[in-house]
Order: C-alpha cells, then sequence, then structure tokens
C-alpha cells in the first residue's frame, strides 16, 4: 500500500494477516486497546449502534497455538524464555495472551516509521507483563511514558481501593527522532499560584512572572499535560451523542490528544484493534489518514454511522476482508534458481522434518501462507518434502510444527512401551 495511493481504510479480519501484508515504516502513528485478558464478556446493549457486538476477554492455548513459541525463538529468545516462565507464575492463560501480542506487536514495530510511537492502552491486569515484552520488542530505551488515565465513578467495593484508571504505555521506534508536539496538547492551568497580600505570581517554565500582561498570557498558554490525566471523562460518561454503545468505547478526546501529540496533519494513523473505530473517527476529525482493523464484521456498519454523522467526513473510505499485498519488497516467483538457492540455504534439509532430501524431492512453499497476508518474496519462501507440505497446505508453519512434534512423541511411547 504504497503512500502516495493510500484511501483510508477498514479491514475486517484477523489483524495478524492485515499486518502481514502492509509495508514496512508505513505509519505514524500506532494506538491500539486490545483485550487485556480481563476474564470477562462484554457485549453491547440491544438498541445501541453496536448492538449485537460482543467479545470475550479470555485465553487459552486453542486461541494461540503453543508453537508459535518456536518461531518467536529465531528472532527473540529472551522473550520466548520470558513468555515461557510467564505460564508458571501467572497462568498458561496469560502465558497464551502474551504469545498472541507479541505475534501482534512485531509486525505493528515492523509497520511503524523511525519517527513514529505507539500507545498501547491496558489495564493493571497484564500491564505489567506487556511492559517488559515492549521493552524487548521496541528496545527499553525508547520508552517514552507510562500515562495513567484516572477518572471516577461509583464502586461496589468493600475490600480494595476502586479500580479508577486504566494504562496507556507510549514507545517510540527510535530514541530522538520521534514526533511530540507538544503545544498541540497543552490545557489550561487549573489554578495560579499567589503569595498572601502581594501581586499574583506564577512560576513555571519561563520562571517567575509578575508582569500582568505577560502572566496573562502564560495561563492561556496553558501547560503540557502530566503523565496521568483526569481531565478526560471515562467510557461511562461519554456524550450521549458519541455514544455508540460499544462495550469498551473510549472517548474522542483521550484519541485526539494522542494523536495530536504524536503525529502531523497528513500523517497515516494506525488501530489493529479498532472496534467501534474511535481511532479512525479522531483521524479524520484532525486530518490525518487512517487504517482500523477489526474482526467484528459490525465495525464497518458503526464506522459508517459515525462518519456520517458528521457532516461531510463519509468519504474517501473502503471497507474490505481482502488482505493487502506488501510492495515495498520484491516480487519473486518461484523458480529453478529460487528453489537451487533455498536447496544450498537448507543444507539440503526439509524445513519441516528436518530430514534430508533429494533437490527434486522438495517443494518451494509459502512460510506465511498467501490467504495469511504471506507474498511472493525471498523471505517468505522454504522448501518442503512433497509429505510436510501436503500436511500444511495453506496453513501456518505452526501447525506443521506442531503436528510433528505430535508423531514424534507418539512414536517415542511407542518405542517405550514395546521394550
Amino acid at each position: 500500500m504504497p503512500e502516495e495511493n493510500f484511501t483510508n481504510t477498514l479491514y475486517t479480519n484477523d489483524n495478524l494477516f492485515i499486518l502481514n501484508g502492509l509495508n514496512s515504516d508505513l505509519v505514524d502513528l500506532i494506538y491500539l486497546d486490545p483485550p487485556f485478558n480481563s476474564k470477562r464478556t462484554y457485549s453491547a446493549p440491544v438498541g445501541s449502534k453496536a448492538a449485537g457486538s460482543s467479545f470475550k476477554d479470555m485465553w487459552s492455548w486453542e486461541d494461540v497455538n503453543e508453537a508459535y513459541l518456536e518461531t518467536l525463538a529465531a528472532n527473540y529468545s529472551n522473550l520466548t524464555k520470558y513468555i515461557t516462565s510467564i505460564g508458571g507464575i501467572h497462568s498458561k492463560a496469560m502465558s497464551a495472551y502474551l504469545t498472541y501480542m507479541a505475534q501482534r506487536i512485531i509486525e505493528m514495530h515492523r509497520v511503524l516509521k523511525d519517527t513514529g510511537s505507539l500507545y498501547l492502552h491496558c489495564d493493571p491486569t497484564a500491564s505489567h507483563y506487556l511492559k517488559v515484552l515492549l521493552d524487548e520488542i521496541f528496545g527499553k530505551n525508547n520508552f517514552r511514558n507510562e500515562i495513567a488515565w484516572c477518572y471516577t465513578g461509583p464502586s461496589g467495593s468493600k475490600k480494595n481501593f476502586p479500580a479508577k484508571h486504566d494504562i496507556i504505555f507510549r514507545y517510540s521506534k527510535t530514541e530522538d527522532r520521534y514526533i511530540f508536539n507538544y503545544d498541540a496538547i497543552r490545557i489550561p492551568y487549573k489554578e495560579l499560584h499567589t503569595d498572601k497580600g502581594k501581586k499574583a505570581k506564577i512560576w513555571g517554565e519561563e520562571g517567575k512572572l509578575q508582569n500582568q500582561e505577560i502572566r496573562e498570557q502564560y495561563v492561556e498558554r496553558g501547560k503540557i499535560p502530566e503523565d496521568w490525566w483526569n481531565d478526560i471523562p471515562s467510557g461511562g460518561h461519554i456524550s450521549p451523542k458519541e455514544r455508540t454503545g460499544y462495550p469498551t468505547q473510549k472517548p474522542l478526546a483521550l484519541l485526539q490528544r494522542i494523536i495530536n501529540a504524536s503525529s502531523n496533519e497528513g500523517d497515516i494513523v494506525f488501530d489493529p484493534f479498532c472496534g467501534c473505530a474511535t481511532t479512525c473517527v479522531a483521524a479524520q476529525q484532525l486530518g490525518r489518514k487512517w487504517i482500523g482493523i477489526d474482526i467484528e464484521k459490525q465495525a464497518v456498519q458503526i464506522l459508517i454511522e459515525r462518519l456520517s454523522d458528521d457532516a461531510g467526513m463519509f468519504k474517501d473510505f473502503v471497507a474490505t476482508q481482502l488482505i493487502p499485498q506488501r510492495t515495498d519488497i520484491q516480487v519473486v516467483q518461484p523458480s529453478q534458481s529460487i528453489k537451487e538457492r533455498l536447496y544450498k540455504q537448507q543444507n539440503g534439509k526439509c524445513n519441516g522434518c528436518g530430514n534430508e532430501y533429494l533437490m527434486k524431492d522438495m517443494e518451494i512453499d509459502h512460510i506465511i501462507p498467501k490467504a495469511k497476508g504471506g507474498g511472493d518474496y525471498y523471505e517468505n519462501y522454504q522448501l518442503l518434502c512433497g509429505s510436510c507440505n501436503r500436511i500444511k497446505g495453506s496453513r501456518p508453519m505452526e501447525f506443521l510444527r506442531q503436528l510433528i512434534k505430535t508423531r514424534e512423541a507418539m512414536m517415542e511411547n511407542q518405542l517405550i512401551f514395546g521394550e
């Protein structure tokens, strides 16, 4: 998807498949509000715009293939060990959730420009585990902020302090080239610091200001928000006009602050878990381009309604289930020369079972299937023996690896019982 031919797009498909098909260094800002592994089921109320939308925020290895840990090990060995250890420290469900998130965040890092930033929205259920994951993928030196979005509301808690905040982790892709428009997000000072019986004074970046005119200009200019935000209402206090009924809807004001801070007009804003499309709406309101992904097909109708509510906004927008194909890498069709190169690279061994074969008995396979966003480029090719290639079919390598592992375990048991 070259930027010069860019169209605002909402994809309704698994975001991993779409991510695999997006070009590297494409987007300027990523905001994601993924599932939190909260062990809850969320549903939109009947009669709301989002009626029928529902998801279970519960995770197990049925949601994520355990064999993916083998794929992670190739480039993120420390991360693999960390995720594996979480199964013992917390639970297998948390380990599965982190595997699911790692697979996607690795791809998000790839599609983000060097000047870009990522904001990951979560709650205390998994925030501390996710931060370690982000440190490994983005680099600990690229951690910028842990933002606490604070809010108030009724609570029936009798044994704990009421949980009334979310966490937003902010990371940049590089240490010193990222966008941060601090003047675009200034907020008013709530009060002036005064000395009793003396002329009002104010302290700040410019130092002590006693001139009334300068002081008023300084107050009007406002300050940069701290890393705790209590001036933006929670989802439960969203205005009726803005509310869709989507179970985890975030207010436009929250996304507007993030988009203003870390992108410029014309930039591409990306939300891989866009839900009721608040990020897409805020981006279009602020003159940005956008990409949204949600697995729920109903997200399309919600977005159409929300954009249509704002006169003149509903334009230059497509919705599709089709997986994009990368255009930033050289397309290479399978050929004899490609096969010879792969055969030498793999030392004549099948990438599935690991057995040696003659080159004529090997077949070229797409590591990431084309149906899942994999393209015709050398890095996505491998050689498999005929048997492994037919077993794998159009499924990911994780399926083949897990099947081979199961088969080897069965054969080992057979040998033991046969003695």
